[in-house]
């Protein structure tokens, strides 16, 4: 039996435009029906992943970086200074022998020097760079001898904790994948949307007196949504990968903690769009994790008070799957705030657990890993 951790969140943005298309327009899909504004699960999680840095060491987090041979040449380097001259080279064969291969880059400008690149960004954490680091000082002599497997045991151990949470896949090298334990949807607006438009124009400050024009115009597209937010832990999962729950547990909260108050920067200078979730439920289960995005099939077009129409939306529909199942989250707690703290809202919430604050639902997380997950 496994145990999840689902977080439900609801976030209204003013306008903004977070996460954008090749197009320059906010993302959006069809559901229910109807468009919807979109936030794919790579912005959020990478928003996550910045986050982490405030709150956890730099040793247990990873890089994703197509220049892995220079991080780990540099690791050479640190323990091994007279080995200088030939870190790039050791580094390069140290994770050939793991299955990663590099070569040389081709510089756009012919006044760069090239660098030793991957085949593709490779997510590897900070322990696995100096793992592979030690591995080639140990056989700086011989380096071309070096087992094949002592290469890809330092490259699949000591995981971070991105690393255990969102995984890794390494297409010619499938040894090194590591299956995430953390899945996050795209957030959908519960409304239908439209994208609108911002005309804007620059004028130049040198510009003589009598030049009324400006000297630059343009368009922006923006929207202003209600999202809702959805991401799951499997927290046995992650206990694995990590080899440790305790790990597991420090992992829960941080992410938690992140996952909630982070956001994705695209326009944020433009429009200053950063705002904290209304509503936040933190449900633990150990049977499966439910999306509760059918909450929103039919899409919320209340033009007042659309955060407490979807609390109350997202509320009626998980007791009714809890009814139709016969299946309750183990433990459950929510924050409210906003619309989703007026008293309608809270009423429909009454049934949804204990009403905490971000800490206390940081708290709920971790000490339900704790208290469930069995080492590996």
């Amino acid at each position: 039996m496994s145990t999840f951790i689902d977080l439900h969140i609801l976030q209204t943005l003013p306008p903004s435009n977070v996460n954008r298309d090749d197009s320059g327009s906010p993302k959006t899909c069809v559901y229910g029906g109807v468009r919807r504004a979109r936030v794919s699960s790579q912005a959020w999680k990478r928003a996550t992943r910045v986050a982490f840095s405030q709150r956890l060491d730099t040793a247990e987090l990873g890089e994703r970086t197509v220049f892995a041979v220079e991080r780990i040449a540099k690791r050479i380097t640190d323990l091994r200074p007279d080995l200088a001259d030939e870190a790039e080279q050791l580094a390069a064969a140290v994770l050939k022998k793991a299955g990663v291969k590099s070569e040389k880059n081709k510089p756009k400008d012919e006044n760069e020097t090239p660098r030793t690149v991957t085949g593709y960004l490779l997510f590897i954490s900070r322990g696995q760079i100096d793992a592979l680091a030690r591995l080639a000082v140990d056989n700086s002599e011989h380096i071309a001898k070096t087992p094949a497997k002592d290469a890809k045991a330092a490259m699949t151990g000591i995981a971070s904790i991105d690393l255990a949470l969102f995984g890794r896949m390494v297409a010619d090298a499938p040894d090194l994948n590591m299956d995430a334990a953390c899945q996050v949807a795209h957030a959908l607006s519960v409304h239908s949307t439209a994208q609108e438009f911002d005309y804007f124009t620059a004028v130049d400050d040198n510009a003589p007196e009598d030049n009324a024009g400006a000297t630059m115009i343009g368009t922006v597209e923006f929207s202003a949504p209600t999202l809702y937010r959805y991401a799951t832990i499997n927290a046995d999962e992650l206990a694995n990968n990590l080899g440790s729950v305790d790990a597991a547990a420090r992992a829960v909260e941080a992410f938690v903690d992140a996952f909630i108050t982070s956001m994705p920067t695209g326009k944020q200078n433009t429009f200053a769009n950063r705002t904290l979730p209304d509503f936040v439920l933190v449900q633990v289960r150990d049977d499966q994790p439910v999306n509760l995005a059918e909450a929103f099939e039919d899409s919320i077009e209340d033009t007042r008070g659309r955060t407490t129409a979807a609390t109350k939306a997202l509320a009626q529909y998980a007791a009714e799957l809890e009814e139709a199942y016969t299946s309750r989250p183990v433990a459950s707690a929510f924050l409210a705030a906003g619309g989703a703290a007026k008293p309608e809202a809270l009423e429909a919430l009454k049934d949804m657990g204990e009403r905490v604050n971000l800490a206390g639902l940081v708290e709920l997380a971790g000490s339900q890993v704790r208290e469930r997950v069995e080492a590996q």
